[in-house]
């Protein structure tokens, strides 16, 4: 009996082993085939400019522009620029959540008819270009932090709260009467009704305003800095240091991508719901 035992074992050990090996198999696979536009883009630049198709002067190669950002890292030249660009987008980015998501419960909730009356206004703020605020928002708060954290915050709190009064009126309401009818009032059913109900467009909306806080702080860095990726950008440009000027531009598109990956990530983790949905 024991033997038996012993080779249903080693027998179930095997299959786990060879599963799992099929697993890592499917998952390099499925990972291979997705970055195979990647892998020929990168191999088109790093040819493109040692056989002439471009001028090396203007495209530097990636092996070029990978030795300069390990030369950026190590001189230490790098890390305070993205240290206090982050600083910036993130602090902007958290002003417009912290504000932009309360007001729109208040605007999408109880007070619609005060949404209404705003509305055509919210959307014309939404659609003034950013750029053309720049002057105005360093006439008023100067050249220093504050505004670069000012026009941040302005460009991403509309995102922020037209897609939490979006989600808020998007809630369905034979939900919200069944809670009631169930003795769920108050606080309880904002939380366990309403706020989930939302929680898909509030996301999609701070994952707009984290891309747009990115794009925004470069050229805010670009126009009235002297430290941060965007003047690093600008420094690089203008002092025509073509490898440092794509090894900084590589560095925001990372660090874009990564912002991008953890909040898709969260939203995995906190919206659970969304992807276990039963499809009939």
């Amino acid at each position: 009996m024991e033997g038996i035992i012993r080779k249903i074992a080693a027998g179930s050990l095997k299959y786990g082993k060879k599963n799992s090996i099929a697993d890592l198999l499917n998952k390099f696979t499925a990972v291979l085939r997705h970055s195979i536009s990647l892998f020929v883009f990168v191999a088109i630049w790093e040819i493109a400019p040692r056989v002439g198709l471009v001028p090396e002067t203007f495209v530097a190669p990636p092996s070029v522009v990978l030795q300069t950002l390990v030369k950026l890292a190590a001189d230490g030249v790098l890390l305070p620029h993205i240290e206090i660009s982050l600083f910036r987008a993130v602090s902007g980015f958290v002003l417009a959540a912290m504000i932009g998501i309360p007001l729109g419960f208040f605007l999408g909730g109880r007070f619609r008819l005060f949404e209404r009356i705003l509305n055509p206004v919210l959307h014309l703020l939404h659609a003034v270009n950013p750029f053309s605020l720049f002057p105005v928002f360093i006439l008023l708060f100067g050249i220093g932090e504050f505004s670069k954290v000012a026009i941040i915050f302005w460009v991403c709190l509309w995102p922020v709260l037209l897609n939490t009064i979006t989600g808020i009126k998007n809630v369905d309401t034979l939900l919200i009467k069944s809670a009631r009818s169930m003795g769920v009032k108050g606080l309880d059913l904002f939380l366990k009704v309403i706020l989930p109900g939302a929680s898909v467009n509030i996301f999609h909306g701070l994952k707009t305003s984290c891309g747009t806080a990115f794009f925004i702080l470069i050229a805010a860095e670009m126009i009235g800095a002297s430290n941060g990726l965007g003047w690093l950008v600008f420094n690089a440009q203008t002092n025509y240091q073509i490898p440092k000027l794509f090894a900084t531009t590589v560095t925001i598109a990372s660090l874009g991508l990564f912002l991008n990956y953890l909040f898709i990530r969260l939203e995995h983790k906190l919206i659970k719901w969304k992807d276990d949905t039963v499809q009939y």
